[in-house]
């Protein structure tokens, strides 16, 4: 069974007070939904810092997460690499073993302004300057997420950087049943591979849902769980994948962008060009991986692992990347 609020709230006390040697004071914590990967919570405390009584986020591993996510700790270090890059990203402390529950790794995040939800983002009228800025605001954060590299923070990933395509086939293969046009999509991949072998962090799902957005513009990129070390053309063409766009598919920048203007801005921030084509083979490779996971988050839950509801609405989703990563094949790129 989860912990209950109260034993959560009594267990980070404790383990705050042993960690600060201060008289922390923690008065609520409360589940954050939303069809999450991990499991988060919403915490009012005052760590006796001076600060007074704020609130922040308790990041936890979730008793089971979905194929290429890191745990906690590996989590903690990729968000420091970003922190000390200038990337706007809430900062991480506090990194703890065994409060949420026995072998999960958890962490405080600081709380951070603004809107994640992807409808709201595109659609709120209070929003609209924002989404004006946003194509250049999101190019520069992801420069500076693919200012790290293998050299600069050899570290923060416990592993070397992985085969892209092999990642995708064993993700397919692990589901329990036959996914033909999955194959299909992993054979065209298989014979038109990507041009550049560049290596740098890859955030692994930078899209319209992980960032914090407030009328000023954007607040923070959020959720680090599929950072790995990968091509810089990845991070973009997950953006650009319909999927992230919430309907609004003439702008196939998240919804808020048109291609040119943003990877020019990227170019420009990044000091680096960008393949187009590249660009499309991982947008192909992306809709692979998500109709994998869109199954694979059902089966959290069917397994009697989650109990977070949404998690067996995404499944039926699976059809539709399907279908994109074999429109996207028969089209060539943009």
């Amino acid at each position: 069974m989860p912990i209950s609020p109260d034993d959560l709230r009594a267990a980070l006390e404790a383990r705050l007070a042993a960690e600060t040697g201060r008289a922390v004071a923690v008065f609520t914590v409360a589940p954050l939904g939303g069809g999450a990967c991990q499991d988060n919570f919403r915490v009012e405390l005052d760590l006796a810092d001076g600060r007074g009584r704020r609130p922040m986020v308790l990041r936890s591993d979730a008793r089971r997460s979905l194929a290429g996510s890191i745990d906690r700790r590996a989590e903690f270090a990729v968000i420091g690499a970003a922190v000390s890059a200038g990337v706007r990203t809430p900062a991480a402390s506090f990194l703890m073993g065994g409060v949420v529950r026995p072998g999960a790794w958890a962490y405080l995040l600081e709380w951070a302004d603004g809107v994640a939800i992807g409808r709201r983002v595109l659609r709120d009228a209070d929003l609209a300057e924002a989404r004006s800025k946003l194509p250049t605001e999101v190019a520069e954060e992801l420069a500076r997420i693919h200012a790290i590299t293998p050299a600069t923070h050899p570290a923060i990933l416990p592993h070397p950087p992985l085969d892209p395509l092999a990642s995708a086939r064993a993700a397919v293969s692990a589901l329990r049943e036959a996914r033909p046009a999955l194959e299909i999509a992993l054979r065209w991949l298989a014979e038109n591979p990507p041009e550049s072998r560049e290596v740098t962090l890859v955030h692994g799902d930078y899209r319209t849902g992980n960032f914090l957005v407030t009328p000023a513009g954007l607040s923070a990129v959020l959720d680090w769980e599929f950072a790995r070390w990968g091509a810089p053309a990845e991070d973009l063409a997950w953006l650009e994948m319909r999927t992230w766009r919430f309907n609004s598919n003439k702008l196939p920048v998240g919804g808020f962008g048109a291609v040119d203007p943003f990877h020019t801005a990227y170019e420009a921030a990044a000091g680096r060009k960008i393949s187009r084509r590249d660009v499309h083979w991982y947008e192909v490779l992306g809709n692979v991986r998500w109709a994998a996971g869109c199954v694979q988050q059902g089966e959290r839950y069917l397994s009697g692992g989650e109990h977070d509801l949404e998690l067996i609405a995404i499944p039926r989703r699976a059809v539709e990347m399907e279908f994109e990563a074999l429109r996207l094949i028969e089209k060539g790129p943009r």
